[in-house]
C-alpha cells in the first residue's frame, strides 16, 4: 500500500476521510504498515488498551478418491481480516472480508462500540503507533515459491488413483477404499498496538488411506494419515506402497479378531498417534482457556506433582516439518518450546495474549486460530510425552496379562478430563508377549488419574498428524509419545 497524507504532521480524526491507500493486492508486505498503524492509533485514541489486526489469504484444495474414481475436488479461496480490541481484561473480536482502509476502519469501529468505546471527535489527535520493521518469516525462510511448487490438481488425482489401486492389490475382502489429500496454503499478517508487525506463509498438507473390509459378519476398518508443513513436494514423496501395506495388514488381522472382555487392565500404548490421549485428556487442561473457564483440575497445581515421575511432556512449534510447526503464532509471537510437565511436576501452561492478561501465566507463542473468522486462543502445537529410558521389551516384560493398543481411533473428552477412546487395533498381552488380536476395545478414564499411572516410557518417540477443534476453530497439531505403559485403565468391551 502507498499512503498519501495531509501536509500537517499531526493527524486529526477529521482528516481520516482524506487519506488514500493503494493496496498491494497479491501479498502482505511492509506497505501495509502505514494504514494499519493509523488504525491502531485510532483505536488507542478511542480508549482501547490494546488493538490487534490479523489479515489472512488462504488457498485450499482437497481431493478424494473412492475405489477407482475421483469423487470430490473441493477448492476454496478466502481473504479477510479480524480486529481484536482489549479494554482492561475484557475483549471482543470482529471480522470482515473488506480489506480496504474503510472496511478495516468499519470493523474497528464496530469492535470499539461493543466495548463501549467510540471514535474520537473530529479534532482529536490520532497517535502514531510505531510498528517494528516487518518481521517477514516468509521471505527469511524462502517460502514465497511454495504454492507454485505444490502438486497440480491433475497430479493430485493421478497419485490418489494409483495409490487406491495399490491398496486394492494388497488387501483382501475389500468393502471400500479411500485415498484423500488436502493442501492448505495461508499467508498471514499481524499488526498490533504494542508494535508487533509480522508476516508468515504456512503450507500444510495431509494424505491418507481409509479401508473397510468385510467377510460375512466380520468387519474391520483401519485408517492411516500422514501430515507435514513446509514441503511442496510432500505428495510426490508419499510412499503410498508402504502405507497400503501397513493398512492392509492391520485390516486383515483385525477382520477376524476376538472381542475384548471388559475390565481393568495394564496397557501398553504405541508411539505416534497414541499421544492423542495425552493431547485430549491432559493437554487441553493446560491451556489458559480452561483456567479462565474454571474447567481444569490443574489450575492451581503449577510446581506440584500431577503425573507419574516417569512422565515429561513438551509442547513446541519447532520440530522440522511436523503438522503443528509454526514460525510464529497467530498473534505474531515467535515459536518456542514449552516444558509442560517435568518428571511429573507441572511446569507451565499454554497461554495466548488474552490468557496471559487474565491468568498471569506468560505467553508461550500458543495463540492460534483456524482463520481470520476466529479470535486467537491458547492452543497446542506439537505436543508429546518425552522419550524415557526403557526399551520396548521391558514394557511388555512387566505385564502378565494386559492389552497392547497399537492404533488409536476416535473418542471424546469431557470438560474436566473424563475421556473415552476407541482402539482400532489391539492385542492381548500374556506373560510379556503379544498373542491374539482383539477388537471393540474402548479406553475409559480421567486425566488426573491416568497421568499418575503412566509408569514406564520407552525411548522411541514418534509423532503423528492430528486435527484439533476448540474455541478458535479447527487447527493442525502434532500428537506424539514413545511406547508407554499405563499400570491400570478401564477397558470397555463385551
Amino acid at each position: 500500500m502507498t499512503l498519501s497524507m495531509p501536509s500537517s504532521t499531526l493527524l486529526l480524526s477529521k482528516e481520516l476521510p482524506t487519506l488514500r491507500y493503494t493496496s498491494t493486492r497479491d501479498r502482505f508486505d511492509d506497505t501495509w504498515g502505514a494504514p494499519l498503524s493509523t488504525l491502531l492509533g485510532l483505536g488507542r485514541a478511542a480508549g482501547a488498551d490494546f488493538i490487534e489486526f490479523f489479515l489472512e489469504r488462504d488457498n485450499y484444495i482437497s481431493c478424494l478418491a473412492e475405489d477407482d474414481a475421483i469423487t470430490s475436488i473441493s477448492p476454496r479461496l478466502s481473504t479477510g481480516a479480524g480486529v481484536r480490541v482489549f479494554r482492561k481484561q475484557a475483549d471482543c473480536y470482529v471480522s470482515t472480508n473488506d480489506l480496504s482502509f474503510s472496511g478495516l476502519k468499519a470493523a474497528l469501529e464496530k469492535a470499539l462500540a461493543i466495548m463501549g468505546l467510540h471514535l474520537p471527535g473530529p479534532n482529536a489527535f490520532v497517535p502514531e503507533i510505531n510498528l517494528e520493521p516487518l518481521r517477514d518469516y516468509a521471505t527469511l525462510r524462502g517460502k514465497e515459491h511454495w504454492l507454485a511448487d505444490c502438486s497440480s490438481m491433475r497430479e493430485m488425482g493421478d497419485v490418489l488413483l494409483v495409490a487406491n489401486t495399490k491398496l486394492n492389490t494388497k488387501a483382501k475382502h475389500v468393502q471400500s477404499r479411500r485415498a484423500s489429500y488436502f493442501r492448505d496454503w495461508q499467508e498471514v499478517l499481524v499488526a498490533a498496538s504494542d508494535g508487533t508487525f509480522a508476516r508468515d506463509i504456512r503450507l500444510t498438507q495431509s494424505v491418507g488411506y481409509s479401508l473397510l473390509c468385510a467377510d460375512g459378519a466380520h468387519r474391520s476398518s483401519i485408517s492411516k494419515r500422514l501430515g507435514s508443513t513446509g514441503q511442496p513436494q510432500f505428495l510426490r514423496n508419499w510412499d503410498y506402497d508402504a502405507s497400503a501395506e501397513e493398512v492392509a495388514e492391520s485390516a486383515g488381522v483385525m477382520l477376524y479378531a476376538d472381542y475384548v472382555e471388559s475390565g481393568s487392565y495394564p496397557i501398553i500404548m504405541a508411539n505416534q498417534f497414541g499421544g492423542v490421549i495425552f493431547h485430549e485428556a491432559c493437554g487441553h487442561l493446560l491451556e489458559t482457556t480452561q483456567i479462565e473457564r474454571k474447567t481444569t483440575p490443574f489450575a492451581d497445581k503449577k510446581e506440584t506433582k500431577i503425573a507419574h515421575e516417569s512422565l515429561t511432556a513438551w509442547d513446541e512449534g519447532l520440530s522440522t516439518d511436523a503438522f503443528g510447526t509454526i514460525d510464529m503464532d497467530d498473534e505474531g509471537m515467535p515459536a518456542q518450546r514449552t516444558l509442560l510437565i517435568e518428571n511429573g511436576i507441572l511446569k507451565n501452561f499454554l497461554a495466548d495474549r488474552a490468557g496471559a492478561a487474565r491468568t498471569g501465566h506468560p505467553r508461550t507463542g500458543s495463540g492460534r486460530r483456524q482463520s481470520y473468522a476466529f479470535a486467537a486462543a491458547s492452543r497446542m502445537r506439537n505436543t508429546y510425552i518425552a522419550p524415557g529410558d526403557y526399551a520396548i521389551d521391558e514394557l511388555f516384560a512387566s505385564i502378565d496379562k494386559g492389552i497392547y493398543c497399537k492404533k488409536m481411533g476416535g473418542g471424546s473428552v469431557g470438560a474436566t478430563g473424563q475421556f473415552n477412546f476407541a482402539v482400532d487395533e489391539a492385542y492381548l498381552i500374556e506373560n510379556g508377549k503379544i498373542t491374539k488380536p482383539l477388537k471393540g476395545a474402548t479406553l475409559i478414564g480421567e486425566a488426573k488419574e491416568i497421568m499418575n499411572r503412566i509408569s514406564m516410557c520407552s525411548n522411541d518417540l514418534g509423532l503423528a498428524a492430528g486435527f484439533c477443534g476448540s474455541v478458535s476453530g479447527s487447527i493442525y497439531v502434532t500428537v506424539g509419545q514413545p511406547h508407554i505403559k499405563v499400570d491400570a485403565i478401564t477397558v470397555g468391551g463385551r
